[in-house]
Formats: C-alpha cells, sequence, structure tokens
C-alpha cells in the first residue's frame, strides 16, 4: 500500500503572475502513477488540490483552475506544472531514502535488542556488546569494524539486502546510549584477569577459551566469567599441556648461568599474575649473543603477537597505544632510553597512569592506567636513572660463538613443539604461587616487595630453596644500584669528600657543588650530566639518593628559606646498609604434596590458530646456542655461578 510522504522543504514554483506559486506538500507512488498535493497559494487565498500527475484529465483541469484563479496563460501554469514535478520527484526520493534509512537504523537496533551492551567505568567508558558467534561468545567494542560486520550481515541475514552505511551509523549511536547508559559496568581484560581468586589467562584463539588458574590447579574454559578483548595483532596460545617442566626453555634462551636462569623465570611468573608491579626485564650482550631472540621467545610464551617487538615509541601515545593492545611490551635494539620513556616505563611496570591528547583533539585526553611487564634489549647499557634500575632486572647475555649458532627456523621448530609443556610448566607454578602467595613473609621488603613475595610463593613449584631467588634478586639489584651510581657524576667526588671530611658533611647545596668541584678534575666537571648549580645538584642528589643510601651514604635535605636549605651526607653504620631483601620466612609452607586436580584440555582441545612468532624471520641466520644446555646446568638455588658484573669488572 502506497503512502503519502510530508516533502520538507516543500518543492514550490513561482508563476508569472506577481505572488502567485505553486507549493507541493505531500507526494507518493501509486499504482495509476505519480500523486501529489499541491497548492496554489498567494498572500490573500490558497487552494488546495490532490493531482495525480499522470492522469490526463485532472492535469488539464487543474492547469485550467489555477490558469482562471491566478489569471495568468494556461500554457506558463502547465510550465510552471513541469517544472514542480520534477521537483516532486527529487524531493520525494529524498523523503523515501530517509524512512528508508530511519526503518533500517529501527530494524538494526531491533536485531540487537538480546544482546548483552555494557560499558567500562571511567572518564573514557567505552561500550561494548556480547554476541554469540558459532557456539561462543565474543567480546567487542561497539566502534569495532568487527561488531559493525557482525550488525551488517545479521541485517542481511533477516532482510535479504544491505543496510545503508547512515542507518548503520544511526543504530550504533543508539545502541552505543544503550550500553553507556542503561547497560551494566563491567571491566575488559587484555590476555590476563583475576576473578574470585583465580588467574583467567586468554589464549586468544578462534573459540575465545581461556585458562583457569587456581591454587588447587588449572584447566580449559570455554566460557570464562570474565570478559576478554580480542586485538589486532594478538595471536593464539597453544593449549597447554600438563606434566611438563621448563627444562626446555632454558635450552632455547641464551641465559648461561643459574642466577640469571632465576631471574629470567621470576619475571615470566610475575608476567602471568593480573596485577602489578612488573619488574622490567633489561636484555644486554654484545651483537650476536641473541637478545631479540630471546625476548621474543618470552613474549611468545604469554603473550604472543603478529609484531612482538617494537621500535622505540616516538611519544606517550605510541606507548598507551601499545599497552592497550597488547600485556607484554617488548622494546627491541635500543641505544638509549630518553628521560620521558624512562619515566613512562617506571609508571607502566609499576602504575601511576599516564595521559595524552587525544588523536585529532584538542581538548580530549586519552588515559592508561595499567599495569604491564616490560622487556628491553639492546647493546649499550639503557636504563641508567635510578627510578628505572630500582625497578629492573639486567641480565646480560654473553656472545654466541660462530661454531654454536644453528638457523633460526630450527630453534622455532623446536619452540613450538615444546611450547604446549612449558605454558603447562609455568601454569603450574602459577597455581603454587596463588596457593602460597598469602602465606608467605618476608624479614624485609626490596622495592619491588608484591614481585619478590609472589616469586617467592612460587619457589616450591619451581624445586628452588627458600630464598634462593631472593639471593639473585638482591644480587642483581645491587648490581643495578651500582649501574645507577656509576651514572652519576658526583658519586665519586662525593664519596672522596665524605673520606676527607670525616664521613659526614654539611651545608647548602651551592657549597656542596663548590666542594665536589674541588673533588672532580677538569674532565669531569666538564663533562656533560654534571651540576651546574645548586638546584641541580639537589636534584640529582634526590634523584640517586636510595642507590647512596644502598651503599651506606645518606643524604639529608632540611628544611629552610633564608640562607638556604641545608644538606648533610653522611655514612651509615655498615650494619644498616646495603641489604634489599632476606630470605624467606622459615614458616613459608611447602606446596609439594599438593595435588593439582585441573584438567589440562577442559571440554575440547582447540589448537591456537595464530602465526608462529618466527614466521615473519624464516630463512634467517640467527645468533642461536647450537647446544646449550649441557653446559649451562648448574646446581639450582645456590649462590654459584652468580656472574653479575659491575661495568667496571666487564671493562676489565
Amino acid at each position: 500500500m502506497a503512502l503519502m510522504r510530508p516533502l520538507q522543504p516543500a518543492p514550490e514554483v513561482s508563476l508569472p503572475t506577481a505572488g502567485w506559486k505553486l507549493l507541493a506538500t505531500e507526494a507518493g507512488r501509486y499504482a495509476t502513477g505519480l500523486r501529489a498535493t499541491i497548492q496554489l497559494w498567494n498572500a490573500d487565498q490558497q487552494g488546495i488540490a490532490q493531482l495525480a500527475l499522470a492522469h490526463p484529465e485532472q492535469w488539464e483541469a487543474f492547469v485550467a483552475d489555477v490558469a482562471r484563479r491566478a489569471t495568468c496563460p494556461a500554457e506558463a501554469v502547465t510550465g510552471a506544472l513541469y517544472q514542480l514535478t520534477t521537483a516532486i520527484e527529487g524531493a520525494l526520493r529524498q523523503a523515501e531514502q530517509q524512512a528508508e534509512r530511519i526503518s533500517q537504523a529501527t530494524g538494526l537496533v531491533e536485531l540487537a535488542a538480546d544482546l548483552d551492551l555494557f560499558h567500562t567505568s571511567g572518564a573514557d567508558s567505552e561500550a561494548y556488546a556480547i554476541i554469540p558467534v558459532e557456539g561462543h561468545r565474543e567480546v567487542w567494542p561497539l566502534k569495532a569494524k568487527g561488531f559493525r560486520r557482525w550488525l551488517e550481515r545479521k541485517f542481511h541475514g533477516e532482510y535479504g539486502k544491505v543496510p545503508g552505511g547512515q542507518a548503520v551509523q544511526d543504530a550504533l549511536g543508539v545502541l552505543a546510549g544503550k550500553a553507556l547508559f542503561d547497560g551494566e559496568e563491567h571491566p575488559v581484560h587484555t590476555r590476563l584477569a583475576i576473578h574470585d581468586g583465580r588467574i583467567y589467562l586468554d589464549l586468544g584463539d578462534a573459540a575465545w577459551q581461556a585458562i583457569e588458574i587456581a591454587p588447587t590447579g588449572w584447566r580449559v574454559v570455554a566460557d570464562p566469567p570474565v570478559r576478554f578483548r580480542h586485538v589486532r595483532g594478538m595471536q593464539a596460545l597453544p593449549v597447554p599441556v600438563s606434566g611438563g617442566d621448563l627444562a626446555p626453555l632454558r635450552c632455547l634462551v641464551n641465559v648461561t648461568n643459574d642466577a640469571d636462569w632465576m631471574l629470567l623465570v621470576a619475571w615470566l611468573v610475575a608476567a602471568l599474575r593480573p596485577t602489578g608491579p612488573y619488574p622490567v626485564l633489561v636484555l644486554h650482550g654484545e651483537q650476536g649473543s641473541a637478545k631479540s631472540t630471546t625476548a621474543r621467545i618470552l613474549r611468545a610464551l604469554i603473550d604472543p603477537n603478529t609484531a612482538p617487538l617494537r621500535a622505540e615509541p616516538r611519544d606517550a601515545r605510541d606507548l598507551i597505544i601499545a599497552g592497550t593492545n597488547g600485556w607484554v611490551i617488548a622494546l627491541d635494539n635500543l641505544s638509549h632510553l630518553p628521560p620521558w620513556l624512562s619515566d613512562a616505563l617506571c609508571r607502566l611496570a609499576t602504575g601511576g597512569g599516564f595521559a595524552t591528547r587525544e588523536l585529532y583533539s584538542d581538548a580530549e585526553e586519552t588515559i592508561f592506567d595499567a599495569q604491564r611487564p616490560v622487556i628491553l634489549n639492546g647493546i649499550e647499557e639503557l636504563a641508567t636513572r635510578g627510578d628505572l634500575l630500582d625497578r629492573a632486572i639486567i641480565l646480560y647475555l654473553p656472545s654466541i660463538p660462530d661454531a654454536e649458532r644453528r638457523p633460526e627456523t630450527d630453534l622455532w621448530r623446536d619452540f613450538e613443539a615444546q611450547r604446549p609443556q612449558i605454558l603447562g610448566a609455568l601454569l603450574d607454578v602459577v597455581s603454587k604461587a596463588l596457593a602460597n602467595f598469602h602465606m608467605v613473609k618476608l624479614d624485609k621488603h626490596p622495592r619491588m616487595a608484591d614481585f619478590a613475595v609472589w616469586v617467592t610463593a612460587a619457589e616450591p613449584g619451581l624445586g628452588w630453596e627458600a630464598g634462593a631467588f631472593l639471593n639473585a634478586y638482591t644480587a642483581n639489584r645491587q648490581q643495578a644500584n651500582e649501574l645507577a651510581l656509576e651514572a652519576a657524576l658526583i658519586v665519586p667526588p662525593l664519596r672522596d669528600l665524605l673520606a676527607a671530611k670525616g664521613n659526614a658533611w654539611q651545608g647548602t647545596a651551592t657549597e656542596l657543588l663548590h666542594d665536589l668541584a674541588d673533588q672532580a678534575d677538569e674532565r669531569t666537571r666538564r663533562a656533560q650530566g654534571w651540576p651546574t648549580n645548586g638546584r641541580a645538584l639537589s636534584n640529582t642528589l634526590r634523584r640517586v639518593a636510595p642507590n647512596l643510601r644502598a651503599v651506606g651514604i645518606d643524604v639529608t635535605f632540611h628544611p629552610g628559606r633564608r640562607q638556604g636549605r641545608r644538606i648533610t651526607v653522611s655514612a651509615i653504620p655498615k650494619e644498616l646498609s646495603g641489604t634489599f631483601a632476606s630470605r624467606a620466612s622459615s614458616s613459608s609452607p611447602s606446596l609439594e604434596n599438593q595435588p593439582l586436580t585441573g584438567d589440562a584440555h577442559g571440554d575440547e582441545n582447540v589448537p591456537g590458530d595464530g602465526k608462529s612468532p618466527s614466521e615473519d624471520a624464516r630463512g634467517t641466520q640467527m645468533p642461536v646456542p647450537a647446544t646449550p644446555c649441557p653446559a649451562r646446568r648448574g646446581t639450582m638455588g645456590t649462590q654459584k655461578n652468580l656472574s653479575i658484573l659491575t661495568r667496571r669488572q666487564r671493562r676489565k
């Protein structure tokens, strides 16, 4: 059944007689042709007629009536009516398109009526939908192309035609409003989440499965109670296999001594905890030491991605994008860390959040307030600022001799064959850490206290002696502390000054700078980084004060205004300095006899569907060890082979 549609704006045509015009207010298409309601209008009187424009008799009668009323020639009325008919056709076409768009948008909204629409929290709240796909549920942002395509496909399946772009946009706006104002609030996670004391690891596969890790074991679940999102570049983890161990991993990474191996495993175990803080893993080594390969392997075990290693970000926005779209942040082949990036990585690893202006906006901010595990690698010593070193695990990878190298394709083939068992072994360890975490007591806590407690809780699952991790971590922290002090030009003169002054000095920053200059040679005073005034010296002292305290030098800033603030530098008694952590309390329980009751394969055994991390590098020859295991096996959990060197020692 045809309908008369209002025409807005109404087409109109002026007649030769002054003040008279024809106005079409509505029109419709009928079996007999185009029909329109037309007004003859002037300031004094109006006439209305509904005219079948394709009907000759009605046309002639209408022309004659208008010619008589407006006192103008019939030929002029006929010409005006032809002109008006053309305008009516265009206006009616627009009205029909608008009605179709409104109808399509309404239909699209109705198709999504049964979806779970919800939103995230905070000022950057985002609208989401849970959609059913082939027997499982998927979580999509409403602004994502994936949800738009799902909605368009649903419409085509229901109505047999393609919805218009504007109709889809209108429907998405309505659905977003429903999600933001009528929907519930839920967090959306990337790769890892925690719920009711259990950890969930998103496999990232086509079936949207996850691993549920409990204190008693782990299993594959098809419908986790948390909401994950899949982002571009995310690759699938393999379905883990129970009963494996971490020994095959040591054969694949270029870590030669027990202490470094323990710290690398500690970083992996920490990275599988959904809440931070996380240590920043810094891999140093000369060219040919497999730094990038090691970083790729570590990320592929937890958060595989089509671009696993990234270049140095240009600004905070790039870092926010990386943190939003991945769990592990791995920066490759760095030559230095600018101060802004060093500060941002500290906040990324241990919390604090940072913001940047939204792209193409002068007012809106993009805020990222989450923590992420970070890997850095480079030939040069990257972390030199005390705040980043305080959060870092620094490993030096040895160069691999030519005779021990092998094609990277061989290494990745071995890795892919072992990855399900290695992942299963890591999950076993995380399960033990969950069971033990709240019972671990440390006599003293290092800077990254939660990390230290978490890994200490995992020691029974790793077969390490109690306190072995803290011994290795303390030694590594002492090394990091030495690096921070070596990077500060004022430290050697400060030590000399204390020795000359009887282990105590007091005065203003300007006075201290003068006395330090007397202790330093001209080359040091002219070097970049030497403070040029008292304020710069105060800033440097505040930055390295924790590192100085660790080696027995205390810096105290006293309040004062009139004659300058006083600074006291003094030696700390040996028994009060230099210790970062201690062994775990003997009350820490062992988990040796606790069973793992989870089913490693869940309901379905669905293999990972992502590319191998090595697919973008096949055919290349990379420096990876040929037979690393026999030469690298040591006595785990002891102080043997702690080859952690200071910069000066490595130069000798």
